[in-house]
């Protein structure tokens, strides 16, 4: 071994320690599909109040017909399985921190306690989260008339200790509104504009003018809830019924699929080219040097620390506008230094055979793209609900998700949606599909191939959550590779699928 090759071997053992490290790192995190689930949950009561759904007599058929049952009752069960997560991982980290505390030593007192910081940011960030949930459970339950367990919830918030002051008086005002005879504190109407989003804010301000006997405010909040209300019907049918008609379309492509696989054999799809190694001039060598100086070393430290340092310069702190601009500076860093590094390292096999690297315009790569899609929609989604249960809300998630879903800045979403939906396909796909999984069908079959990149790929993202649902993601985008023998096709697919989870967060985060 020369001492390129041991430099090499020394930052692979590097990239994968930090990789671990950052996978475990993450089960202290929460998972953004938490709020996500809370977020729409939050439309669909918007929805319910659509006059346009309901008959005069109370019947809720229409709507449920649309939207899947009573929603209050349903966001209660919502609420309550949200509420019961964020205890369990309140008392988990709770746990933890002493135990941490208990068992450091001189060798591993420094990061036991950045580990120790961590789970106590976690847990201030669980706590928060945990009283914004139980202010809006405490909303639904006197909604539903359940007024002795609305003020235990509220009264337990504001007996809690760890909470903001500003929630804490949000549960005293909220108890007072609906206390017989209703109490009236300082500041409600602005502690609830303040505190309260959505459905669970005009719910409020609609107790509170009544216990003021404000008509005219009650009115013009009635007219607001109507025009608001129809905006969530749209939205519902965006973010619900478009990708759920999309999965119905991929649930039978996966049954054409099998069944022409078991019908014709080789002759099908399924099959095409599933024998078929690239011919890979290269070595293993080439690939680390790729995989782990071209993407780890620079996307972990030479990019962070360039980014950062031009940021300081013009002054750009740590507002959602100037994440933006760090998340797409950095990307862009990272793709071209590692497209710099791919091309130093391959050149010199040039001219390849056809197979690499291939854009064809002219085939059916959008029938693959479109089609592999609809598909990942039903595999993905079955994944993610098995994957809930196993994390239990935790495992982390990718940061950029919970900024565009909170985001309310227009150049910061163009941003993010540029990294997401345009940068992340074109290299992502140029690096695993175009350059990983080829070379490492050198030495295994192109099914071990799609498997190992997918597995590689999901890791790069560096939350352990996310780990399954990306690698049935990359199984999907592998196959609809090796299969067309055009990167167009997946990164189509990869670009839809981004759109669509920007799409999603843009519209469950609006207001």
């Amino acid at each position: 071994m020369n001492f390129k090759q041991a430099i090499l071997a020394f930052l692979t053992l590097v990239a994968g320690l930090v990789i671990g490290s950052s996978l475990l790192g993450s089960l202290q995190e929460p998972q953004v599909q938490n709020r996500l689930d809370l977020y729409q949950t939050n439309i669909v009561l918007k929805a319910s109040e659509w006059e346009r759904l309901r008959s005069e007599d109370g019947d809720d058929s229409l709507f449920s017909a649309l939207f899947g049952g009573k929603s209050v009752d349903e966001a209660i069960q919502t609420y309550r399985e949200a509420r019961d997560t964020s205890r369990a991982n309140i008392n988990k980290i709770l746990t933890e921190i002493p135990a941490l505390s208990a068992g450091e030593n001189q060798k591993s007192a420094g990061a036991v306690r950045q580990f120790v910081r961590q789970l106590e940011k976690s847990l201030r960030e669980q706590r928060d989260f945990l009283a914004e949930v139980d202010l809006n459970l405490g909303i639904l339950e006197a909604r539903q008339g359940n007024l002795e367990s609305a003020q235990k919830i509220w009264r337990e918030l504001a007996e809690e200790t760890g909470v903001r002051l500003d929630l804490v008086k949000t549960a005293r005002v909220l108890e007072g509104l609906w206390s017989q005879p209703a109490l009236l504190l300082p500041d409600s109407a602005e502690l609830i504009q303040a505190n309260l989003q959505g459905w669970f804010r005009n719910t409020a301000l609609s107790q509170l003018y009544q216990v003021q006997e404000r008509s005219e405010a009650l009115t013009q909040l009635q007219q607001q809830i109507q025009e608001t209300a129809e905006d969530a019907v749209t939205k519902l049918f965006l973010v619900g019924i478009t990708p759920y008609i999309m999965g119905l379309v991929g649930l039978g492509l996966i049954v054409f699929l099998l069944f022409q696989r078991v019908r014709w054999g080789k002759e099908a799809l399924l099959a095409r080219y599933g024998d078929t190694p690239w011919p890979t001039p290269w070595d293993g060598y080439t690939i680390l040097e790729v995989l782990v100086v071209g993407f780890f070393l620079v996307g972990q430290f030479v990019a962070p620390l360039l980014v950062s340092a031009i940021l300081q310069f013009f002054h750009l702190g740590n507002d959602v506008r100037s994440q933006a601009i760090r998340v797409f500076s950095s990307y862009l860093l990272v793709a071209f230094a590692a497209i710099a590094i791919l091309w130093n390292a391959i050149r010199s096999y040039f001219p390849l055979e056809s197979d690499w690297f291939r854009f064809r315009f002219r085939s059916n790569w959008i029938l693959w793209g479109v089609g592999g899609y609809c598909v990942a929609i039903p595999v993905v989604l079955i994944i993610s609900l098995l994957n809930q249960q196993l994390w239990q809300g935790k495992g982390g998630s990718n940061p950029l998700l919970q900024l565009v879903l909170e985001g309310k800045d227009t150049l910061a979403l163009s941003l993010f949606f540029s990294t997401a939906a345009i940068a992340a396909p074109l290299f992502e796909e140029l690096l695993f599909r175009g350059f990983l999984l080829p070379s490492l069908t050198r030495y295994m079959s192109v099914w071990g191939a799609i498997g190992l990149s997918s597995l590689i790929f999901a890791a790069a993202h560096l939350s352990i959550s996310e780990l399954l649902p990306l690698f049935s993601l990359g199984m999907i985008l592998g196959i609809v590779y090796t299969r067309s023998r055009n990167l167009l096709a997946p990164m189509l697919v990869h670009a839809l699928w981004n759109t669509g989870t920007m799409l999603t967060l843009l519209v469950l985060g609006s207001e």
